[in-house]
């Protein structure tokens, strides 16, 4: 079948329209209907009807029915009114003018002065650390072996619990030299971790010890950064106003970034306590890594959740949860996860999907879309008030038998809506014989609005090691507050 070509708007005027005859105007009133209810189900999707997150709704609600947004016209249908007519495109005159690119990379520039501490901190007490060895001989240090003196010692500032509440306390951390009896000495040093390499960069990204912000104080920012959205000028703000600390945005973003790195280790480990259990929730949203359209993937269980910031293909999902698990998965509808035959598909997604086509202008639609979504809805009551076989068969034979009626029909939309119910359908049942299956997916989808609330907020990230990092801290995070 050929395809058909895009209509093009701008080359149509009424000479054109006079010149046909009445076959090419038939056809060309036929695309021109198909393409004003294309777009009038376009406008009319909402939270309610599709997966657009509730940000992007009005400040009235949804976006309404399809009807309402069409609007009314006279008996020839040649006036529109309402939301059509709110949506005509503005002229040259009335468009914005396109802001200019930037032309320099975001934060310090080459040459610019730097900012330094007005103030030394001023340290509340003092913690000495010793080595645990002699170097030389390797005997272990007592508490009878002489100390010589300090070698370094520098501020801390630690995140500390009280009986009210948290404070931040000014501690100096003294690293000891020892006199070993073979008669030489060993100082402490200050521990040093992983590095993390980027290109370009003048100053790789080491974990170490010698480090003016603590590992709970970090944490405590990146907290902060990651799961409550706050950005680095609002986190030094907060800092200033509530505990008195100054600290400069560059010290706050090397802070979250640290705590990132020292994360990434763990998220091996999680995974696999998450494909040991026998419940997995897994969903996906999209995801913006400089001019790279990337995916963030979830994959969670009661106690355990695991982010993970990649492509869209199977090996994705493959590589979090491996070749076979355990227990149960519940997803969404997208094909990757056929490949797990003791799965259950998120009835949320189906009910909006047929939701979108009862609201739709196709009569047929429309029967379609509201059978669909009642006898979803009266199945999942059925197995949540503990009904029987008497009820439960009748629901699912009424199912199965509208997908059936409706799977060869002529709009496409309708069409793969009831062959992607038949395709699907043992994982859509899945919670009908076994109870403690959820019928939907709501707990992944939960998790994921952090992503996505903070995917609005930055506009994702620039780098891997961005990526690698705010995947890695929201894991932790998350399982920490579960």
């Amino acid at each position: 079948m050929a395809t058909k070509q895009p209509i093009d708007l701008s080359q149509m005027n009424r000479a054109v329209f006079a010149a046909l005859d009445q076959g090419q105007l038939l056809e060309v009133t036929c695309r021109l209907h198909s393409l004003a209810v294309e777009m009038a189900e376009r406008l009319a999707l909402n939270s309610t009807n599709s997966s657009r997150p509730p940000s992007s709704d009005t400040f009235f609600g949804g976006g309404g029915t399809v009807a309402g947004l069409v609007g009314a016209g006279d008996a020839s249908g040649t006036a529109w009114t309402g939301a059509a007519a709110a949506a005509t495109p503005p002229t040259d005159e009335q468009k914005p003018a396109a802001p200019a690119p930037a032309k320099r990379k975001p934060g310090k520039q080459p040459g610019a002065p730097g900012k330094w501490r007005d103030q030394p901190l001023k340290p509340e007490r003092t913690e000495r650390i010793w080595p645990t060895a002699c170097r030389y001989c390797g005997t272990p240090f007592e508490l009878w072996d002489k100390e010589v003196r300090t070698a370094t010692a520098f501020p801390v500032l630690e995140l500390e619990r009280t009986a009210g509440g948290i404070r931040i306390a000014c501690v100096e951390h003294r690293y000891q030299v020892v006199l070993c009896a073979c008669g030489r000495e060993t100082e402490a040093k200050p521990g040093i971790g992983a590095v993390s390499f980027l290109d370009g960069r003048t100053r790789q990204l080491q974990l170490t010890e010698r480090s003016m912000i603590a590992p709970s104080l970090a944490a405590f920012l990146a907290a902060l950064n990651s799961r409550h959205h706050q950005s680095r000028r609002k986190i030094q703000e907060f800092l200033l106003v509530w505990f008195g600390v100054t600290l400069a945005v560059g010290t706050i973003d090397r802070c979250i970034r640290e705590v990132g790195v020292a994360c990434e280790p763990i998220v091996e480990d999680l995974l696999e306590e998450v494909r040991a259990s026998g419940l997995i929730h897994a969903d996906e949203t999209p995801w913006s890594q400089g001019k790279l359209s990337l995916w963030l993937w979830v994959v969670l269980t009661a106690t355990t959740a695991v982010f993970h910031i990649g492509s869209r293909r199977h090996e994705e999902i493959r590589d979090l949860l491996g070749d076979a698990i355990i227990g149960w998965l519940v997803t969404d509808g997208y094909h990757a996860y056929r490949d797990y035959e003791r799965r259950q598909r998120c009835l949320a997604h189906l009910i909006r999907k047929g939701l979108a086509l009862a609201g739709g202008l196709s009569p047929y639609g429309v029967r379609f879309g509201e059978w669909l979504v009642r006898e979803l809805r009266n199945l999942i009551h059925a197995v949540a008030e503990d009904q029987g076989h008497t009820i439960l068969n009748p629901i699912q034979a009424r199912l199965k038998r509208a997908c059936n009626r409706y799977r060869d029909h002529d709009t496409e939309k309708i069409r793969a809506l009831a062959r992607e119910v038949l395709r699907d359908w043992d994982a859509i049942v899945a919670f009908v014989t076994n109870h403690a299956l959820p019928p939907t997916n709501n707990e992944a989808v939960r998790a994921l609005r952090i992503a996505v609330i903070a995917r609005r907020l930055s506009y994702g990230a620039r780098t891997d090691e961005g990526s690698a990092a705010y995947d890695a801290t929201l894991s932790v995070v998350e399982i920490c507050r579960r």
